[in-house]
This record gives C-alpha cells, structure tokens and sequence, in this order.
C-alpha cells in the first residue's frame, strides 16, 4: 500500500514539473492543449477598457475625457509641443487635470479636450506633470489659455525621431494637425535620452540625429523654441537601465552641446541634477514629488520668456 501511494506521489510530482516546463517553454504537450481547450470552451474575451491604442501603443481614446470647443489662440496662449520618451509621456506617478476647465487642453487629431492625465497623444495610462505646468502657467499670470499637444513614446531612442525614423511622419502629421486647428506652437519641450544612454549612443549621433529632428520641424514651420531637456538617468534593469548613473556621460555632453549651438534651441530642465531618489517611484519615473519639481522648473524657464518677449 505504501510503495502504490510513493509512485502515486510519484507521479503527480513529475506530471506537476513536466507541465510547468511544458507550460513555460511553450513545448509538449502544453500548446496542445492550451489549443484544445479554446477550441471546447473558446476564446476568453477580453475584458472592455475605457483606452483605446494605436499600433505603438499610443493612447489615442479615452471615454472618459470631456471634448471642447478648441480655444482661439492669442498671443497669451501657450502652445506646448511635448516630444520625448517616457518621462515626457504618461508613466508619473501622480494624475492631474485642469484646474480652469476648458482654459488647459489635450488637442489631438484636430479635436479638444479638458486636459487630465493620461493625456491623448503619449503612451501609458498612469499620470503626467504637463497639465500640472499648464495650471502654474495660468495661475502665475503668464498665460490665459494653455494647449497641450504631447506625442512621446516610452523607450524611444532620437534615431527614430530623425528623418528616416519610424516617428518622425507622426511628428510631421502633429505639426499639421496643429497648423490646421489654427495653432502656432509657442514652444517644443524635449524630454528624452535614457535610452540612448543604454544603447550606446555616441554625443556626435545623438547631436546629429537631434538636429536632424530640429530641421524637420522647421521644415514645417514650426519657429517655436526647442528645449532639451538634460535627461539620462533611469536606473535599474528592470527599466531597462543601469545600476548606478554617471552624470557627466556622453548624453549629457551632448544635450548641454545642443542646448548652445544656436538653431532656437535652449536648454530645458534638468531632471538628472535636479530630482533625488525619492522623487522616482521606481528609480527611473517620476513620482508626484518630482512632477511638483519638474513643472515648477519648466515654469521658471516659460516665465523667463514670456518677460523677455514683453520685454522687446
């Protein structure tokens, strides 16, 4: 009786592990029968969202979002043209929305809505500081109307911002929808250069495919500043980073180059010196602590040129 209940236990052990290899390994006989079971019971559907993706994985609906009548721009409207990589997309830690209603929007393809976090336009559904910045424009006086018009991927390295890169139509055809909605951009906020860090990016590639990026936006008429963010740090494997950051790298060598090379372009926030552990929730994203930093610096640097614009 004994030695029938060992071989029973036996057994059940071995079919246990065969199937769990079987199952993570995709091999006999769990494809067989994950195939068979869909075929008896069907396929699960899946559960309904309320976000709708593009085939990157852009966020591109959202029911929950309250469409406007776009605002008519004047000269004391904000045009913010977001471009970047995560940390200029919808990975914060921390949602927001208007506090003015109607006075800060998410304009994207030719439509409006009251701007709150996710923002249309970007990838990932979690939070973003862009509409906490357009609440410190408005409040602080320098703006009456602020429109958000973000396009920025988790991951993306500059080549394929450039001419020739995957993204770059997708820059042309925002530039256009804006144009046609009646909107000149006012400013061109760049937040990205993690990734290429992480790739190995050199400073002179990086300047150039950048550059490449500036001379397309020009070529469609956009004479808006260009800021670039001083931006490298995303630490951990598990972001796809390293253990620990080096602040004086190639990226940055090469963002603070651009930053003073003349062609509109200034230098943005810097979020490697700027924010601490704490501020990112997972050692790369910023977390409600750093998007209070990081929008209060993007302030000071907008404010600076509203007066020197009143100031001519």
């Amino acid at each position: 009786m004994r030695k029938t209940i060992a071989i029973g236990l036996a057994a059940l052990v071995a079919i246990y592990f065969v199937g769990g290899m079987s199952a993570r390994h995709e091999i006999f006989p769990w494809p067989q029968l994950s195939a068979l079971t869909k075929m008896v019971g069907g396929e699960k559907p899946a559960a309904p969202s309320r976000y709708t993706f593009d085939d990157k994985e852009r966020l591109i609906g959202d029911e929950s979002k309250t469409a406007v009548t776009c605002p008519t721009q004047t000269d004391r409207t904000a045009v913010l043209l977001i471009l970047g990589q995560s940390n200029a997309a919808n990975y914060g830690g921390q949602r927001h929305r208007s506090d003015y209603g109607a006075r800060v929007v998410n304009a994207f393809d030719k439509r409006c809505f009251i701007a709150a976090s996710p923002l249309l336009g970007s990838t990932n559904t979690k939070g973003e500081y862009w509409t906490l910045l357009a609440n410190k424009l408005i409040a602080s006086g320098q703006n009456d109307n602020v429109i958000l018009a973000p396009l920025a991927y988790g991951g993306s390295e500059v080549a394929r911002w450039a001419a020739g890169g995957d993204f770059n139509p997708l820059l042309v055809d925002t530039v256009k929808q804006l144009h046609d909605s009646g909107y000149r951009i006012t400013s061109v906020l760049w937040v990205q250069g993690e990734a290429d860090l992480v790739f190995g990016t050199t400073a002179e590639t990086y300047q150039e495919r950048f550059l490449s990026m500036v001379g397309t936006l020009r070529q469609h008429g956009v004479e808006a500043p260009v800021y670039i963010s001083i931006a490298s740090k995303c630490l951990e494997p598990s972001n796809g980073g390293f253990k620990e950051h080096i602040p004086d790298n190639v990226i940055v060598q090469a963002q603070l180059a651009l930053s003073k090379s003349g062609h509109g372009i200034r230098e943005g926030v810097n979020s490697d010196a700027l924010l601490d552990g704490d501020d990112r929730y997972d050692d790369c994203h910023f977390g409600g602590s750093a998007e209070e930093k990081v929008s209060q610096a993007w302030l000071n640097l907008l404010r600076g040129d509203g007066r020197l614009e009143s100031s001519r």
